[in-house]
């Protein structure tokens, strides 16, 4: 009897195995990963403590110079003079203690601290003009303490745990000044961008860092 061989199946085609990704590439892709996690958690620490005290001390300078002048209009010049001022201070010593830290300054925290920050004091310099025109100028010492106090919290969400407890102490001082008589104006300013600039820098600067 004759019997047939079976056919052995064709073999089936295969693609030629890729070369696995670099051990190089991976790692590089982990530590990124890693980066922008930690970024995304981190708290910004640059906050700067003696920069804090410097623009207080500047603020008790400004205060005693503006309540020695006649008009508002001269009394809002002094202040917005040493806004400029403290400025300057907060850029020079925040840039300073993240350097000396190895803090990114314009990305992570960072970036959502200012974000968070400036919004507030915007809305502040808005109703300035729309107060002073209308000739509501009393209530505009409150605005500033209460619109800044507003930014520090709303930043400090993305910082250390004291930032925020000084713009909550920056909002209740600025509701006090928008119901207390014009004759507080100038103590509470000078209570509030001053003498509360000076405490709570030195005590970041005690726990924190400089």
């Amino acid at each position: 009897m004759w019997y047939s061989t079976p056919m052995s199946p064709a073999p089936a085609y295969r693609l030629p195995p890729e070369d696995p990704p670099a051990l190089s590439d991976r790692a590089i892709d982990n530590l990124q990963f890693i980066r922008d996690t930690m970024e995304r958690a981190g708290a910004f620490t640059a906050v700067p403590g003696w920069g804090g005290v410097l623009i207080g001390l500047s603020a008790m300078g400004a205060g005693l110079v503006a309540s020695h002048q006649p008009y508002f209009g001269r009394w809002m010049q002094v202040w917005f003079f040493e806004a400029a001022i403290a400025l300057v201070i907060a850029t020079w010593t925040t840039r300073r203690k993240a350097a000396s830290a190895g803090v990114p300054l314009l990305s992570g925290p960072g970036r959502r601290f200012a974000l968070n920050f400036v919004p507030a004091i915007a809305v502040g310099g808005i109703l300035t003009l729309a107060l002073h025109r209308a000739g509501m100028t009393g209530l505009i010492p409150g605005i500033w303490l209460l619109l800044y106090g507003t930014g520090v919290v709303a930043a400090g969400a993305f910082s250390i745990p004291i930032v925020p407890a000084q713009g909550l102490s920056f909002m209740l001082l600025g509701t006090v000044a928008l119901f207390s008589p014009p004759s507080w104006r100038d103590p509470l300013m000078v209570l509030g961008f001053g003498a509360m600039h000076v405490v709570f820098g030195f005590i970041i600067a005690r726990r924190y860092g400089g």
